[in-house]
């Protein structure tokens, strides 16, 4: 673990969006790790379900459910709160609760496009204001933001989900050098698709043209995501990107940007083309 001292690798790790995919999987590697965990989500039902799944996999795991909505600052600052009072600064934030409706921009209403900003940027922001104050105090932690491949380059279908994944990622290039002579180290995550309860609902609205554009990338175990995701933040890196078409991805967006375009155009022409 680097320059961790114990108190990083013992120190309690909140989850948010850590009732289900990765973000229950990064919370099982952290309890194995032995941090007491804290999720956060929405549904109390899930949330314990969850909890006990940790427990029953790692025994002696201290597990505690906040059922909140990330979207409420106050309550998010009032968990964290409660994780610092019980177990000390808390080491590890995984920021992973998000949400994601595809759709096309001539189509989906204003509330869907908040609703993605609100729940995908705001409520990470709100997870990190909460958490910093007791990992610079303490001198150390780690924070890991999840973006996506839609915060890479704009994706057909993406417009209300890809500016609040590109909100993240900016957030993550202040906070790595703002946090850093804190000793709070940020990697930023952009996973492939993921078998995931999000992506199935995400499927539920994905324009044709959205899923033959993202297609090709293979599909995920939340469990092999989370693994690569805390390897590299455990590393000090600060991007993550699973798999080989990612990572080309995260390293040559830039450059590719033309091609990309070009691309999306090509299939949108064809499969528009086809339908009735």
């Amino acid at each position: 673990m680097g320059r961790d001292d114990t108190a990083t690798r013992t120190g309690p790790a909140v989850v948010t969006g850590g009732s289900s995919g990765i973000g229950a999987a990064a919370a099982l590697r952290l309890a194995r790790l032995g941090h007491p965990i804290a999720l956060i989500a929405r549904r109390p039902a899930l949330l314990d379900a969850t909890a006990e799944a940790i427990r029953a996999a790692v025994p002696g795991a201290r597990v505690s459910v906040h059922p909140l909505d990330v979207r409420d600052e106050t309550a998010v600052a009032g968990a964290m709160a409660e994780v610092v009072a019980e177990h000390g600064p808390v080491a590890w934030l995984v920021a992973s609760a998000g949400i994601a409706e595809p759709g096309l921009f001539v189509e989906q209403p204003l509330d869907a496009h908040r609703a993605q900003i609100e729940v995908n940027y705001l409520g990470t922001l709100a997870a990190v204001h909460a958490v910093v104050p007791s990992m610079r105090a303490a001198g150390r932690g780690r924070i890991v933001l999840v973006s996506s491949g839609a915060g890479l380059f704009g994706i057909y279908g993406y417009s209300a989900y890809a500016p609040s994944k590109f909100a993240v990622r900016g957030l993550a290039e202040v906070l790595r050098v703002e946090l850093a002579e804190h000793g709070i180290s940020v990697t930023l995550a952009y996973p492939p698709d993921t078998d995931t309860p999000q992506l199935v609902a995400e499927r539920r609205t994905k324009p044709a043209v959205t899923e033959a554009i993202t297609a090709g990338a293979g599909l995920w175990t939340a469990d092999a995501v989370a693994k690569a995701m805390l390897e590299a933040a455990a590393a000090g890196r600060f991007t993550v990107a699973p798999g080989v078409t990612l990572g080309l991805l995260a390293r040559f967006h830039s450059l590719l940007g033309p091609a990309l375009r070009w691309h999306q155009h090509r299939v949108a022409r064809s499969i528009t083309r086809r339908e009735p």
